[in-house]
């Protein structure tokens, strides 16, 4: 900007310097008429382009004059307007919506995602800031919030439904038979693989006086009848298995419809919650966990690296062979600027707000810096057309008279 203001500068003072060479030719001729008639007008062309240039950004000489400095004086009407501008010719269903559907952007993220290079970078960032997120966690305050919002939620919660819908789900898909079933199998084997110890609980308990092949005899007695009892449970169409059923089945209504269980169960979870060692246990599992994750991520082979790269790429390529799921992303994106565009006033205001908010000397000085360089093209212009123009002022007045 300054050379192009040095030359159009210079231009002007060469135009000025002609015009006075001129006038010491004491007999001038046509000639010389002709370049004193284009020099002065250059003079008054490159004065005129001048003061109009200047007058954008400044006070023409520091002359107060009315409609200049136009810039400094008009900055919060012209943040307005630019508010507005962009609030009705960009911040429009027609402008955003069209350049979404044109971009695809479904596309551009899945293929973006499927690229073997994006997956360590987004894991990296996200493992970056994994440690820090935790150590946040850990401070005081942040765990008297969570007892405060979380807790509370908890005791809030109505947990006899949710246990209810659980069962009945459980019990109509036959899980609940093969969970009883496998449950039955192992106590049974238990039993069976700690007779010793049960003949041992029997003799403690038994009096004095009494054999001890007889309470031998009463412990396998004891287990045989509990053997037998779960040996019956076992079996799908046995008369324990049927009275097992409708006792869950009873328990499932009781726990959907019956206010009294709901109380007691929620009664019992509140206060195995408000209990200190309960309390105490999940901050310690909270401890090791996060250590755990802390160590992980220290290594050089994280396996949550590992496993976050691998489920990002996974994705990645998983989305990009899928046109429907790239669709989706698309009408969330859509739905996204129709929801920005009802923000479109206060987006416009917030422009506003912030030109208004700018120092005036320095939006001045970057405005200019920005197209100042080329204005000064106007100054070099407003010289030669004028020179121009004198010169055919000149030789059409010669041809006249």
């Amino acid at each position: 900007m300054r050379r192009n203001r040095r030359l159009a500068t210079g231009l002007l003072v060469a135009m000025g310097a002609t015009y006075a060479a001129t006038h010491l030719v004491r007999e001038p001729g046509f000639g010389i008429l002709l370049v004193r008639s284009g020099s002065e007008a250059g003079i008054v062309g490159g004065l005129a382009d001048w003061f109009a240039v200047t007058a954008l950004f400044r006070y023409p000489l520091g002359l107060r004059i009315p409609h200049t400095a136009i810039i400094p004086n008009n900055k919060d009407r012209i943040g307005r307007t630019l508010g507005r501008f962009v609030e009705r010719h960009f911040l429009t269903e027609e402008a955003l919506l069209a350049k979404l559907r044109k971009a695809r952007a479904g596309q551009r993220i899945a293929k973006w995602l499927a690229a073997p290079e994006t997956a360590p970078v987004i894991a990296g960032t996200v493992i970056a800031a994994v440690p820090h997120l935790i150590r946040t966690l850990e401070s005081q305050d942040i765990h008297d919030f969570a007892n405060r919002t979380l807790g509370e939620q908890l005791r809030q919660t109505d947990l006899a439904p949710i246990i209810g819908r659980a069962i009945e789900m459980t019990t109509a898909s036959g899980e609940a038979d093969v969970l009883f079933e496998r449950a039955i199998g192992i106590t049974v084997q238990w039993l069976d693989d700690n007779r010793s110890q049960i003949d041992e609980l029997v003799r403690e308990r038994s009096r004095w006086w009494i054999p001890k092949t007889i309470d031998r005899r009463i412990a396998a007695a004891i287990v045989s009848g509990i053997m037998d009892l779960l040996q019956g449970l076992a079996k799908p169409d046995s008369d324990v298995r049927l009275k097992f059923r409708v006792a869950l089945a009873t328990l499932i209504d009781e726990l959907l419809n019956s206010p009294e269980q709901r109380e007691q169960l929620n009664a019992s979870k509140n206060r195995i919650l408000s209990h200190p060692d309960v309390q105490a246990w999940i901050a310690s599992v909270w401890g090791e966990l996060s250590q755990t994750m802390l160590d992980d991520l220290a290594e050089p082979s994280s396996k949550m690296r590992s496993a976050l790269e691998q489920g990002l790429h996974l994705v990645g390529q998983t989305l990009a062979d899928d046109q429907v799921m790239q669709g989706h992303i698309d009408d969330a994106l859509q739905r996204l600027a129709r929801y920005l565009i009802t923000w479109r006033g206060e987006i416009g205001g917030f422009i506003a707000e912030v030109v208004r908010s700018w120092d005036t000397r320095t939006v001045t000085d970057r405005l200019e810096l920005v197209v100042g360089s080329d204005l000064q093209y106007i100054r070099m212009n407003g010289t030669i057309v004028g020179a121009c123009a004198g010169c055919l002022i000149f030789l059409v007045t010669s041809f006249l008279t």
